[in-house]
């Protein structure tokens, strides 16, 4: 195993191309093994003999390839696996605690395209599985021989499909939205991605009374996220306005991640959600500490407005799993990304499409303002994001001429703005974010960072 392979987990799971590795059938039924491993190693007290967990997934082709794999892998081990096919990564989490289960996997690579997938694991609270386990579940699978911990032949797990999962689900995500309050009277567009919210999340949206206007809900295996999703909202947009909606809802291929669209067409991204949220739950008390917890990645302009309301943000590394690390940490109960990962920790264990939408919803609903007016609740500071695409992985700052490039556009931003510079923890990818007064000036500084390291980095 060479050693760019040491590493199965990124920033959130393991994730690559199907079929190559991580994610072969081979390495997969690993995976399978030695979380069946871990699970009878680490027995819970009062927890039941009989190793048991969940997998859902979403509408990717090679779903069906990883699902068969894992369950294998874990039955092998003696682990009983419970199926409940398409279904949002929230809803894992929610079905792994209220099951009762060890553990629960998702089967996602959540906003790359078809050809990509992906595995992400929770424990029995719900919660994304801590990096010392996903190090644990690494060294079994690259240096260990799994089959010296197979049990007995008649010690090996059974697998079933669960029916009424979507059901439970659905249930779920509507007792978030006040019981005192409908969706009636509103029409709205919703686009699920061809993902795996494409049947449970018309029906939330629907059975509260809302109009339904739907898009990107046929999968066929090689759809999911293609032009459609929370990453491509333009046709969102269009859509809102032809049909004269109140609003536009749009999440990504696994549904953990929301954008909306107010009535005019303008996106309401994951900050604005944030702000919008975080206001109407401090009006009521309902904001822990009064406190926001955001990324990196969040606009100056969302600080700036939740300081002018006695909120404060507490900005963490990017990823959602470290959003959530600081709220259960400190006692938080709202959090997100501004690209729509947004926690409610008081009903979900991770970002949920579903719940942060209905949260938008709610605050129309209860104070008759219009979508385009919540909106308007914070002015975001001109901000550009180039990703560049790069074939290895150097630490910036041991790239000669690097820094000088940074401290000379800091000095031209003259204290007016930042730059923030990281590889993605998904893709092959850099992420260069400039923010500052000037639109096209910051566009200059950040093209001229993507040049310089594009040169170096390719």
């Amino acid at each position: 195993m060479s050693e760019k392979m040491v590493r199965l987990f990124g920033t959130d799971g393991i994730r690559g191309t199907a079929n190559q590795f991580p994610m072969t059938p081979d390495i997969v039924l690993k995976v399978g093994q030695a979380i069946g491993h871990l699970l009878h190693k680490q027995a819970r007290p009062g927890a039941s003999s009989i190793r048991k967990v969940v997998i859902g997934k979403d509408t990717r082709l090679s779903g069906y390839m990883i699902e068969q794999a894992l369950s294998s892998g874990l039955n092998s081990m003696g682990v009983h696996v419970q199926l409940v096919g398409p279904l949002p990564t929230p809803g894992i989490g929610y079905l792994t605690r209220t099951m009762r289960a060890d553990a629960g996997i998702v089967i996602s690579a959540s906003h790359n395209a078809f050809q990509d997938n992906g595995i992400k694991v929770f424990g029995p609270d719900g919660f994304k599985i801590p990096e010392e386990m996903e190090k644990e579940i690494e060294q079994l699978v690259l240096t260990k021989d799994l089959t010296q911990f197979l049990p007995h032949s008649r010690e090996i797990g059974r697998t079933k499909r669960i029916d009424d999962a979507q059901g439970r689900y659905i249930v779920y995500v509507k007792s978030t939205f006040p019981l005192e309050n409908t969706l009636d009277g509103l029409r709205i567009v919703l686009d699920t991605a061809n993902g795996a919210a494409y049947k449970v999340a018309p029906q939330v949206f629907a059975e509260l009374g809302a109009e339904v206007i739907l898009l990107g809900d046929e999968p066929n295996g090689v759809n999911i996220n293609d032009k459609v999703g929370a990453l491509y909202p333009a046709k969102l947009a269009e859509a809102v306005i032809q049909y004269r909606a109140d609003v536009g809802i749009s999440v990504d291929g696994d549904a953990d991640r929301v954008i909306m669209v107010d009535e005019k067409g303008q996106i309401i991204n994951g900050d604005h959600i944030l702000a919008i949220c975080a206001l109407h739950m401090k009006e009521r008390g309902l904001l822990k500490k009064n406190t926001l917890v955001a990324t990196q990645m969040s606009n100056f302009g969302l600080e700036k407005k939740m300081n002018e309301e006695g909120i404060q943000v507490i900005k963490v590394g990017v990823g959602d799993k470290y959003v959530v690390e600081e709220m259960r940490k400190n006692g938080y109960n709202l959090g997100g990304e501004q690209s729509g990962h947004i926690i409610f920790l008081d009903h979900s264990t991770t970002g949920d499409g579903c719940v942060a939408a209905l949260s938008v919803l709610g605050v129309i609903k209860q104070t008759g303002k219009k979508a385009s007016d919540l909106n308007r609740v914070i002015e975001d500071v001109p901000q550009i994001l180039i990703n560049c695409r790069v074939k290895r992985r150097t630490e910036l700052s041991e790239i000669k001429g690097y820094s000088a490039l940074i401290s000379q556009i800091e000095k031209k931003l003259n204290k007016e703005g930042r730059i923030f510079v990281r590889y993605s923890g998904t893709e092959p990818l850099l992420r260069i974010l400039v923010e500052g007064p000037d639109k096209i000036k910051i566009t200059e500084y950040a093209e001229e960072i993507a040049q310089f390291l594009e040169k170096e980095l390719s």
